[in-house]
């Protein structure tokens, strides 16, 4: 396949996309199906999930028994490669700012789609608008409705299971686009029961995981209606996809492409047309430049270290929300504020989702009976936001949604640090009759909440700092605001009233105490907010950017708020939705 080690690319190619994850898979895909020529650049190395998934690996087969590790901050067998830290690629953090920023990378082929939760919730018709609801933020240059029919579509071709439960601004999806979800497992059903007494409701989890076989007889042409040959290579794809056998955790990656990942979903498809070459191992340093339009990509080759560039006609940068920016700010423009940078917006408004948790133990749970509890590898259930018309009495703005998570799952060594505070003292015999005992009695509440976009975050050039490749770094800047304090005091009293209506006692910490780290929870977002207007945004609602006609952005970067739900689903839709204008736009002589 057209994976080209010996970098031997086109002399031109129909468009570059920077990034191989959510927004620059969808993108190499849709286009790519549709005949046009991509070059997909990609940072990290290449990644195959058919050989290098452990599917069946346990703890014992794994150094420290599969614990984490400076290397691999969740566990030996996540998928990720990267982190908060990566070797020779280092950020920084002002000094004198409230918090220090946590800046996740992934240096593989499909990205970040590699480790995230497959959870996949649809942005609400308030989360568009959030400024016209409470005067904070901006609102977004689309409606729910201009994005709903890319949800569908991206929900059948990735396969999403959930339930439609008509909840506020938890929108349902059409007739027959999701797939079943799983039961309920023995903990979520008793939290369920507990979230009645407390008025939370605990509903099927919405999760990129195949719970059955895809129709792929029939969603081909609705998907593709005008298009046989996108019909032909989507069917035989979806066909090579197993659902889930409930075994193994999707942070480990999924060897019989059962969860969603671009290297399960997006890019094989998109290498069966023909029409994408892909580098990997190549460091974006700037967007090339020339009359006003970008002609292409300088990027470092990370094994020889010596510089290239590949051209284009168009160039679509997808390479995460900060990396993109710091491309922007990395390249050659009319003055020195970085490139598509008349507004000033680049770097600016840095959001993360807020997140708290808590936890305790259930005695109802001690010596349950033995079943298999692995699951879908994720939730089968959550809460959404439940108080969206209550704010105005809340103290706070926006909400957040709840996941929770415990039970008899595969055990490791972490797994029974518990054991310290139950049973002090014990050994020997006694000991492994508490482990069994004890084993899957914890559960634990997590929120994940919307941040309201502050002038206080934001990320810029280091002005000393280089990273291996010689190209400056990022220096982040963060305060939360009230907002965020007071929201994750709320998490914190709302999950000490489900465990204690599940029989636990609960220890719940204040809001300053429980927030976690920013870009802790992996979901930041912003830098280069999507607009009406070039004045305060810097692109418009096509990901097109108002400085430069033929460069696009496709990922996190162009979200102007960060609504409580985790955000690639809504980054994969607004791909699609772009490229399909992109193309019209091409074809048209308009870029």
């Amino acid at each position: 396949m057209p994976l080209l080690i010996d970098r031997k690319t086109q002399p031109q190619y129909d468009v570059i996309v920077v990034g191989s994850g959510a927004g620059g898979g969808m993108a190499a895909l849709i286009l790519a199906l549709h005949g046009v020529k991509v070059l997909m650049v990609e940072a990290g190395r290449n990644y195959e999930p058919a050989t290098e998934t452990a599917m069946f690996n346990t703890p014992e087969m794994a150094p420290l028994r599969g614990e984490k590790n400076p290397d691999k901050p969740f566990g030996f067998y996540d998928a990720n490669i990267g982190g908060w830290q990566v070797p020779g690629e280092p950020y920084t953090n002002k000094e004198g700012t409230e918090g220090a920023f946590w800046w996740w990378r992934a240096r593989m082929l499909g990205g970040r789609t590699n480790h995230w939760g497959r959870i996949s919730l649809r942005f609400g018709e308030f989360d568009f608008k959030p400024k016209s609801r409470d005067g904070l933020g901006v609102d977004w240059p689309i409606n729910y409705e201009d994005i709903a029919p890319w949800y569908d579509r991206v929900e059948q071709l990735i396969g999403v299971y959930g339930e439609n439960d008509g909840i506020a601004n938890a929108p349902n999806s059409s007739p027959g686009v999701l797939l079943p979800p799983p039961k309920p497992r023995l903990g979520e059903l008793m939290a369920k029961k507990s979230g009645k007494k407390t008025g939370v409701p605990i509903v099927a989890a919405h999760r990129a995981v195949l719970s059955q076989p895809l129709d792929w007889k029939n969603l081909p042409k609705q998907l593709f209606p005008n298009n046989p040959k996108a019909q032909e290579i989507i069917g035989k794809d979806m066909m090579m996809r197993a659902p889930c056998f409930w075994a193994t955790d999707c942070l480990r990656g999924c060897s019989i492409r059962a969860n969603f990942q671009s290297t399960t979903v997006l890019i094989p498809a998109a290498l069966a047309t023909g029409n994408l070459d892909i580098i990997t191992d190549a460091m974006v340093r700037e967007i090339v430049m020339k009359d006003g339009k970008a002609v292409g990509v300088h990027y470092i080759d990370k094994k020889t270290r010596r510089d290239a560039v590949v051209k284009a006609r168009v160039v679509i940068v997808a390479a995460s929300a900060c990396e993109t920016a710091r491309i922007l700010l990395n390249s050659k423009s009319k003055d020195s504020a970085g490139l598509a940078n008349s507004s000033g917006e680049v770097g600016k408004n840095l959001m993360d989702s807020v997140g708290t948790r808590l936890g305790a133990h259930i005695p109802a749970l001690e010596d349950a009976p033995v079943l298999n509890e692995d699951g879908a590898g994720g939730l089968h259930v959550y809460s959404p936001w439940w108080l969206v018309k209550d704010h105005a009495k809340l103290g706070f703005a926006r909400g957040y949604h709840i996941e929770m998570g415990g039970g008899r799952k595969m055990p490791s060594a972490n797994g029974f640090s518990y054991l310290n505070q139950t049973s002090p003292g014990v050994y020997g015999s006694k000991l492994k009759e508490e482990a069994r005992r004890y084993y899957g009695s914890n559960f634990s509440f997590s929120g994940r909440g919307e941040m309201v976009p502050n002038k206080d975050c934001y990320l810029e050039l280091d002005p000393k700092v280089v990273d291996q490749w010689g190209i400056p770094v990022l220096r982040f800047h963060w305060k939360w605001s009230d907002h965020e304090i007071k929201q994750a005091e709320h998490m914190q009293q709302t999950f000490a009233e489900l465990l204690e209506g599940m029989g636990g006692k609960a220890k719940p910490q204040s809001g300053r105490d429980a927030i976690q780290r920013p870009g802790e929870i992996i979901h930041e977002v912003g830098c280069a907010r999507m607009g009406s207007s070039a004045k305060d945004s810097v692109t418009n609602q096509y990901c097109q950017t108002w400085d430069v006609k033929n460069l696009f952005l496709m990922d996190g970067a162009v979200m102007p708020s960060n609504p409580d739900k985790n955000p690639t689903l809504t980054i994969l839709a607004l791909a699609w939705r772009s490229c399909e204008w992109l193309m019209g736009e091409m074809k048209a002589g308009s870029v």
